[in-house]
């Protein structure tokens, strides 16, 4: 099975280019799944980390900005 490849930079759009901010946007959206939230894209992996990182691509998930 092949493996999508998914580059940092189409990634860091959803943290408005912050690694850190992707960082954790990834894992509390790995942890919402684990805790039984629905995916918002199609996906058949069984791995949550890989489904968290799609929904990123496909721009269904980014960081929310705290307003000044």
């Amino acid at each position: 099975m092949k493996k999508d490849y998914l580059p940092v930079e189409e990634l860091l759009k959803a943290s408005n280019g912050s690694i850190y901010k992707l960082t954790v946007l990834v894992a509390k959206r790995a942890l919402q799944l684990a805790d039984g939230d629905k995916p918002l894209v199609n996906d058949k992996t069984e791995k949550l980390l890989d489904t968290a990182l799609k929904e990123i691509k496909e721009e269904k998930i980014r960081v929310k900005e705290k307003s000044k």
